[in-house]
């Protein structure tokens, strides 16, 4: 990420990860809010979602926590298969505190997305916490990691590909699709 060298201990907490909780917008998506309508669109990364499911296949398991929430968020964590959505959730900490007791994951085993101040509370409940490039100072100043990528843009797709490296599975990714193609 960035170019620069993960710490050890960044890189041990990211390969015993088993849990991997992300806000939404501003970090799935680019922030922006579009209304047509009654309906609120939203864009995401096909990286990024190829990506989770990658890493659900590994073992990790997916949540969503946005204080905010529409159908278009609801279809997409269907699509993954992310069975922990949380939209228009309270304090985030409190959400992620029942989501790790439900799937009885430790905090030191979860990694946390966010983009904006409400999200730092993730971070209380994370062995890492990681900002996209484009989050707002406070966040990325706090982050152990922030990734080159913009958030809606490859941010998680960066992180998801950082933790499958860590947990030495990447290389069969690869070497599994590069296979599959020939």
């Amino acid at each position: 990420m960035n170019g620069e060298s993960i710490p050890a201990a960044v890189q041990n907490a990211l390969a015993r990860a088993r849990l991997l909780v992300l806000d939404v917008d501003g970090t799935l998506t680019d922030g922006r809010v579009t209304y047509v309508g009654d309906e609120e669109l939203q864009s995401f990364c096909v990286r990024d979602g190829q990506g989770l499911v990658w890493l659900a296949r590994a073992g990790v398991e997916l949540a969503w926590i946005t204080g905010r929430g529409c159908r278009a968020t609801e279809r997409r964590a269907a699509e993954l298969g992310v069975d922990e959505l949380h939209m228009r959730a309270g304090p985030k900490a409190e959400v992620l505190a029942g989501v790790q007791a439900r799937l009885d994951v430790a905090p030191d085993e979860t990694i946390a997305m966010g983009d904006d101040v409400p999200d730092l509370a993730l971070a209380t409940r994370a062995a890492v916490f990681v900002a996209p490039a484009d989050a707002c100072a406070e966040v990325r100043e706090r982050a152990h990691l922030v990734t080159s990528a913009r958030a809606g843009n490859g941010a998680v797709r960066e992180l998801v590909e950082t933790i499958l490296r860590a947990k030495a599975v990447w290389d069969d990714v690869v070497t599994r699709h590069t296979r599959s193609a020939e």
